[in-house]
């Protein structure tokens, strides 16, 4: 204890008024000197406890709990544990260093609380991830009633409530802080709009962030960040550039957020901008920055961008990670995610289960089975982890796509919880491909009781039909959709040109170029024909002659969308399209052909992965 007062009394004494003691004259004292001192400065009334707040401080900054259960004995032994100050600032230590225990028992303890004890206290339960006995002690100081409430217990409590997503108790302090006239104030109306979207009621929310007559950056950040987390994504980018307006100054926080609603949107310009703004400031280090970075890359088709990010970051977190590992199983880039799960665990960090769900997802990609039943084992057997339903979902799917349906179909059978739709999806998909009608009618069952609003479903059924020429039962499956209120969705590409999104739908009428699409689509085709393209008519599944197939699949959206990027794009630039559903064989051998032609890079993200169509051939490998 003695050699760190000393050695913080070496950065105090130019703070303190020294004229009483012998020393004045000579501040740069030694070690031993100051020793003496520091045993004959006990006696003095004026010092001791103004310098001991001062180290407790210190303490809690720096979160060193031993030195600051030593200045607690030293205030003890001097008789002034009950000073309120004191006991405030140790309570807060205390807190800060993690031992809640001797700040409750020291608030307990106390003669007399005022506001701040009671505000301390909160702020530490609550800091600490135990917000309920925080909400708890609000409680027991409203029975109390020896003090009254100020806008930073409020605005504490709150805190509370959004990690607890309580409610009741939010709008219950928000009719207190109206009772009170704390509405207007910046730290209650930002906690009270930071509960608000917690609790998804993100529109509450956002009223109250445009009643506020001022606003913070902290105001702005969690208004951002709720409309991430409630997947408003194109309202997030637009408080964002209001915020750049008002001149608010950006945090970490406001800025993985931003770049979360563009990797959602996959808007690559507005995270180009945004990624502008890292590279301006002191994020890039921030390990969730980055995290996000890799995540928009890699979702925008740019997987060489995401590993650029990745490969700056010398301290790797598990979140990091598996953004890449993610990346590249998304991308088809099996064998990099493998080695890069490998490297993870010779750098020292463990799988967690979600590093497992990338892992498997690569292997479902490449229809790698023998390796994919390996890291499933491994789940268990290596790393101590447990199943979850993603897992089982991966591996259905790796079995479903390599032709193992009824070794799929007995994996569901055997697992410890229900079959998720996704997992019966999967399975239905895979009998389409492979012709297992009984299994599929079992699927499709099951799919129409869990989803009984799912078009999809019953027009995959049908396909399992057509596929196999029974078209009675295709008649009969569409008009069992026709009776259900089930509502199929429709299909939708959209490209990004010059800061401005195009969507399209099949046989799309709206767009303002749409006719000169369809002239500069039917001459490529043409152009296409004489150059030996056929086109895949079997992937239409309609009772109709040959050339109604052709007319049917020739003006797909992601066609339409393609086009527009030729017409537009500068030559050399690749064209990248997004799709809500999965990509149709006669579009993918289509865009085979387009990149051979054209000589360009074509990248299609449909709803399972991405395509990279490149010189006549796909990065799937003819497997998706």
């Amino acid at each position: 204890m003695k050699a760190f007062i000393i050695q913080n009394l070496k950065t105090l004494h130019r703070k303190f008024d020294y004229r009483n003691f012998s020393l004045a004259a000579n501040l740069d004292f030694d070690e031993s000197t100051l020793a003496q001192e520091q045993d004959r400065v006990w006696d003095q009334n004026n010092l001791p406890i103004p310098t001991l707040q001062h180290l407790i401080q210190k303490c809690a900054r720096e979160r060193t709990i031993r030195e600051g259960k030593s200045c607690h004995a030293q205030i003890i032994q001097l008789g002034f544990q009950a000073d309120d100050l004191t006991s405030n600032m140790l309570i807060n230590m205390y807190a800060k260093c993690g031992n809640l225990g001797h700040a409750r028992k020291l608030f307990d303890e106390m003669p007399q609380r005022s506001l701040v004890s009671w505000n301390t206290l909160i702020g530490a339960y609550t800091q600490n991830g135990n917000a309920e006995v925080g909400l708890l002690l609000f409680k027991e100081m409203h029975r109390d009633g020896s003090c009254s409430f100020s806008e930073f217990t409020v605005s504490g409590v709150l805190c509370a409530c959004a990690l607890v997503l309580a409610l009741i108790e939010c709008k219950q302090l928000h009719a207190f802080a109206l009772k009170l006239s704390f509405e207007s104030n910046v730290y209650v109306s930002t906690a009270l709009l930071d509960v608000y979207a917690k609790c998804n009621l993100i529109e509450d929310a956002n009223w109250i962030f445009e009643s506020m007559p001022q606003r913070s950056d902290v105001t702005w950040t969690s208004m951002l960040v709720g409309f991430v987390t409630n997947e408003l994504y194109e309202e997030a980018l637009l408080l964002l550039r209001r915020a750049q307006r008002a001149g608010v100054e950006y945090n970490q926080f406001t800025v993985s957020s931003a770049l979360s609603a563009c990797a959602a949107l996959t808007a690559l310009i507005e995270g180009n901008q945004v990624h502008a703004v890292v590279c301006k400031s002191s994020f890039g280090s921030n390990i969730y920055v980055a995290s996000t970075l890799v995540d928009l890359y890699a979702k925008c088709g740019m997987i060489k961008d995401a590993y650029a990010v990745f490969s700056t970051v010398d301290e790797k977190n598990i979140v990091l990670w598996n953004a890449m590992v993610s990346g590249f199983a998304r991308h088809g880039r099996s064998l990099e995610a493998m080695i890069l799960f490998e490297k993870m665990q010779l750098s020292g960090l463990c799988p967690n289960q979600v590093t497992y769900v990338s892992v498997l997802s690569s292997c479902c990609h490449m229809g790698l089975v023998e390796r994919g039943k390996k890291y499933f084992d491994m789940i268990t057997k290596e790393h101590n982890l447990s199943h979850n339903v993603f897992h089982y979902s991966c591996m259905v799917d790796i079995l479903g796509r390599s032709g193992l349906i009824d070794e799929a179909k007995d994996l569901i059978d055997k697992m410890s919880f229900e079959a998720t739709p996704s997992m019966w999806g999967s399975l239905l998909a895979s009998c389409k491909v492979y012709g297992n009608v009984e299994l599929a009618e079992e699927a499709a069952k099951c799919l129409f009781e869990v989803e009984p609003n799912n078009a999809g479903n019953h027009v995959l059924l049908s396909n399992v039909y057509a596929s196999r020429g029974r078209w009675e039962d295709v008649a009969r499956a569409r008009t069992l959709l026709k009776e259900s209120e089930a509502k199929k969705v429709r299909g939708i590409s959209w490209i990004e040109i010059k800061d401005k999104v195009h969507t399209f739908m099949v046989g799309e009428r709206n767009h303002p170029r749409i006719s000169e699409i369809y002239g500069r689509l039917d001459d490529f085709l043409e152009e296409m024909r004489n150059q030996g393209y056929r086109g895949e008519n079997e992937h239409d599944l309609h009772d109709v002659e040959e050339s109604r197939k052709q007319e049917l699949l020739k003006h797909h959206s992601e066609k339409l969308a393609f086009t527009l990027g030729l017409m537009c794009l500068p030559s050399g630039v690749p064209i990248r399209i997004m799709k809500n559903l999965r990509i149709c064989g006669d579009c993918h051998s289509f865009m085979k052909k387009a990149s051979s032609i054209t000589g360009r890079l074509i990248i299609v993200r449909d709803n399972n992965r991405f395509h990279h169509f490149r010189d006549g051939f796909c990065s799937c490998g003819e497997f998706w």
